[in-house]
């Protein structure tokens, strides 16, 4: 909220109307005591006890200026007021000995003007008064340079992302190995006497030693021998070979020892 408040007032015063910054209802207002040095002022030296007024403070702002106007709490009357177009300042000093006494600087209009002592019963009062006075003058440095900038852009500050001569940039990127595989560290496949290529072995898998890997390049064939050829060829039961069909069990007929014990229905006896 005071954050909203501080941006309207600050379009206030960019309009030109009367913006108010800051309104505390405490204040005392003291006489000052002649200086006996340039020293800063001090508020153990104002009677504390016996302010000469007390009322309430407004702060506004009106353009670039601002105005510390000490009020009447009942009537609101104008008791007295300090323009201040510059903070710090000579217009608004603070004392060195509390940070809830200043010391500022009014005039009449009519060009006379006088220094009083101003406190504040609360020091959190204190520093908002300090804060708006801070904040007003602020912006107005950001809108005069806003302004020059407007009337001059060329002679705005240019970004320059260009490499300098001789600058360089080193790039560090953590947590990046190279696994087994990668690009840069792949293994050779072995090679076949034969020329094929073989597969890898798998990740840390390892040949026993002396052990090398068989060829591939010719498919295993079972061995052509009787038995497998009569398992495809085997006649039906129920049809009687003919006698002139070759007995291709009679290796095992013969190994049985009588011929005359085996019979024509294709059938061997073991």
């Amino acid at each position: 909220m005071e954050a909203a408040g501080q941006s309207g007032a600050a379009m206030e015063a960019a309009a030109g109307s009367e913006a108010v910054l800051c309104v505390k209802p405490a204040v005392h207002v003291y006489r000052l005591p002649p200086r006996a040095s340039n020293r800063g002022y001090r508020a153990a030296e104002w009677q504390l006890e016996q302010p000469a007024w007390s009322g309430r403070m407004r702060v506004t702002a009106r353009g670039s200026v601002a105005f510390i106007k000490l009020e009447d709490k009942s009537t609101g009357e104008l008791f007295a007021q300090a323009p201040v177009e510059q903070f710090p300042g000579i217009a608004v000093e603070s004392v060195t000995d509390s940070s809830r006494y200043f010391v500022i600087r009014v005039e009449d209009g009519n060009g006379r003007r006088a220094f009083i002592g101003v406190g504040f019963v609360d020091r959190g009062d204190a520093f908002d008064f300090n804060v708006a006075l801070q904040d007003h003058f602020r912006w107005v440095k950001q809108q005069s340079e806003l302004a020059r900038q407007a009337e001059n852009p060329e002679q705005g500050p240019k970004l320059d992302l260009g490499f300098k001569e001789g600058q360089t940039i080193k790039l560090n990127i953590a947590n990046m190995k190279k696994k087994e595989g990668a690009s840069g560290t792949t293994r050779p496949r072995p090679v076949a006497p034969a020329g094929l290529s073989l597969l890898p072995p798998p990740p840390g898998g390892k040949l026993p030693s002396g052990e090398h890997p068989s060829s591939l390049s010719n498919p295993t064939q079972l061995p052509r021998t009787p038995i497998t050829d009569s398992l495809l060829s085997w006649p039906q039961p129920t049809a009687a070979p003919s006698a002139t069909t070759s007995d291709v069990w009679g290796d095992f007929a013969t190994a049985s020892g009588s011929a005359s014990t085996q019979t024509n229905t294709g059938w061997v006896q073991f």
